[in-house]
């Protein structure tokens, strides 16, 4: 796990600008405090802050590498794991005789790469953002893993193109390859609305992503040209002739090895642990191939926002040793500023913060973490994924009494049992359904965006990705959506920034090739049945996760905003925030503070609107004022001002 860097010029002026990335490159060592490393040639430099996890001793990076007739052909960067190294290296090995230099994987990427050629990201089971120099055709290869799990921005000018981990870096030399810090309102907009920003954007408009399951090309003044290697697809080829149990067996089977290869490290590997059955049942797979793993749960200091008991027995009954962490009001507040400044760009998340917490504790421990994101986009475990059964009997309904339902629902009074129902019911999936966060109604918006614009809607993300599920089955449509929405402009992008602000590396073995190769074959009624959710998955861990967790309904990750914000605890510092934000421009703040107001007298719960409004005058008083300065451990980060 690490943090890269590039810039590739446009006329061989590397040399010049090696100082300069390797400074900018500083402004991630948190993600790679063992090593750092910068090589360059005439066209292109690189940054790199290495975390070192597997072949400590060698691996070294940025990493040469080439055949025996050009043995430095390529130089390779590469943040994440490919836990099917050992599988590739022999394969490589065998069929290419190609000789190793080292006992790691990153050799292995680039080494399929010279064999294999662009598909070989294909053949890579792991978490991935790399890049490849080759200086024979001068031509750079771009990669990222086909979940998104590991970032890559991107931002291409005159000048060249850069590239890197974490935003903040490019910002140190977006003006070197001619483009601006200009922000993008669309962008930010489309935060507003979903709590996040959507990729390929960014709050900034001359910086993007490279998309989850893509790989790109350039050479020295070329534009960059990406392509798609990854689709994801599910309930296209359903399995109906196989018997439930051996779908459930397969299921428990290929989670196992996933797991199992997941584990793999040269340090020692822990696993988070909340109420739920994802990350249980993870930590029980982890548990039979590291005897004494450590389990690792946050809490609150209020009744009824902590997980932290039902973890706890969890922990006792698969035999982990337990480490928990409470936090209270004062010291969630206190770590938001540095928080922001290690995501980037808002996430309107309010869990990112006990993450942080619990990321660090179990940093004191271990060096690498397991966790559960995934098996709800996978397996159908989101509780909203069963609103198309309640709303079939709409389905039926022509398409005028469809839309008259929605104007009946229009003169309902707020808080009217029913009302919503017949407004959902009255829009088509496309239509109603965003993804699984919307902080702000259209009419809601519009009183807080100066510049409001009614054509930049959801459906701007929405609709493309709905285009690519045209004809399936309406629960496999939301899954689809989620993943390239909700999973990595949130879940994982909490993921990787997060525990890496803390330098510790968090692994996924829920999203891994493999184990979406069952989950997307599975029909509807695996999925949502029988009242619940995640049916097949929960039938498949029957053996593997304790009783009490095993049909416990889902809480996601219950934060005590509501309250707090209503009282002494995060008020005041809720209004001085406001008060003090030179977001004028782009907030109307009377409106904002009347929100406040509002949810303080406990007319309205507006605790998730205000927390997106908070996190974005927060980040914006980092990275545009320059006047929040957060407490970031190595104190001599440059922040952009």
């Amino acid at each position: 796990m690490c943090g890269l860097l590039g810039l590739l010029t446009s006329d061989a002026s590397a040399a010049d600008v090696v100082d300069a990335v390797a400074v900018a490159s500083h402004c991630m060592r948190h993600r790679g405090p063992d090593e750092p490393g910068t090589w360059h040639d005439e066209d292109i430099v690189f940054g790199f802050n290495r975390l070192s996890i597997i072949d400590i001793e060698h691996s070294h990076q940025p990493l040469r590498w080439g055949p025996p007739e050009s043995p430095d052909r390529y130089a390779l960067v590469f943040n994440g794991e490919i836990y099917n190294y050992l599988e590739i290296r022999a394969e490589l090995a065998a069929d290419e005789g190609v000789e190793f230099r080292t006992e790691g994987d990153s050799e292995a990427i680039v080494a399929a790469f010279h064999h294999w050629g662009p598909d070989a990201v294909r053949r890579l089971r792991g978490m991935f953002a790399f890049a490849i120099w080759d200086t024979e055709t001068r031509s750079l290869f771009l990669a990222r893993d086909p979940f998104g799990i590991k970032p890559l921005f991107v931002a291409s000018g005159p000048g060249g193109l850069i590239f890197g981990s974490e935003k903040k870096s490019l910002l140190e030399l977006i003006e070197r390859v001619g483009l601006s810090v200009d922000l993008d309102p669309r962008a930010i907009e489309h935060y507003t609305v979903l709590q996040y920003v959507p990729e390929p954007e960014t709050v900034h408009a001359d910086i993007r992503r490279l998309e989850s399951g893509c790989h790109a090309t350039a050479t020295p003044g070329s534009p960059l040209s990406i392509r798609r290697y990854f689709t994801p697809q599910f309930g296209v080829r359903p399995v109906t002739d196989a018997t439930r149990q051996k779908r459930y067996d397969e299921i428990a089977d290929v989670l196992a090895d996933s797991v199992a290869k997941h584990m793999r490290a040269d340090v020692t590997v822990g696993s988070f642990l909340s109420g739920g059955i994802d990350s249980t049942a993870i930590a029980a797979l982890a548990i039979r191939h590291n005897p004494d793993l450590i389990t690792f749960t946050t809490g609150f200091e209020r009744e009824g926002y902590s997980e932290v008991d039902v973890a706890a027995e969890s922990a006792e009954a698969i035999g982990a040793r337990h480490v928990v962490k409470v936090v209270g009001p004062s010291e969630f507040i206190g770590a938001i500023p540095s928080i922001v400044w290690y995501l980037d760009d808002p996430v309107a998340d309010p869990a990112l913060v006990p993450l942080y917490f619990v990321a660090a504790e179990a940093r004191k421990h271990v060096k690498v973490v397991l966790s559960g994101e995934g098996a709800d986009e996978l397996f159908g475990g989101y509780t909203i994924y069963k609103e198309p059964l309640s709303l079939a009997p709409f389905d039926r309904l022509p398409r005028a009494l469809r839309r008259a339902a929605g104007k009946v629902s229009d003169r309902i009074p707020e808080g009217t049992r029913g009302k919503s129902l017949l407004h959902r019911g009255s829009l088509t999936l496309e239509e109603r359904y965003y993804g699984n966060a919307r902080s702000f109604d259209d009419a809601r918006l519009q009183a807080v965006l100066r510049d409001y614009r009614p054509e930049w809607t959801h459906t701007d993300v929405t609709a493309p990705i709905y285009a690519m599920s045209e004809g399936w089955d309406p629960v496999a449509r939301m899954q689809h959506l989620d993943l390239f929405t909700w999973l990595r402009g949130d879940i994982l992008v909490k993921a990787d920034k997060i525990t890496m602000a803390n330098s510790l590396e968090l692994r996924v073995p829920f999203l891994d090739p493999e184990v979406f190769a069952v989950a997307e074959r599975l029909p509807h009624d695996e999925k949502i049945a029988h009242g619940t959710t995640k049916y097949a998955l929960r039938k498949a861990l029957e053996q593997i996760v304790p009783a009490h967790v095993l049909h416990r309904k889902k809480l996601g990750f219950p934060v005590p905003i509501r309250h707090w914000l209503a009282g002494t605890e995060m008020f005041d510092w809720a209004h001085e925030t406001i008060a003090h934000s030179q977001t004028d421009h782009i907030f109307d703040k009377s409106a904002v503070i009347a929100m406040l107001n509002e949810h303080r007298e406990g007319a309205v719960d507006n605790s998730r609107r205000l927390w997106t409004v908070l996190i974005f005058m927060v980040w914006h008083g980092i990275f545009v004022e320059g006047t929040i300065v957060p407490e970031i451990i190595d104190h001599t980060y440059p922040v952009r001002v």
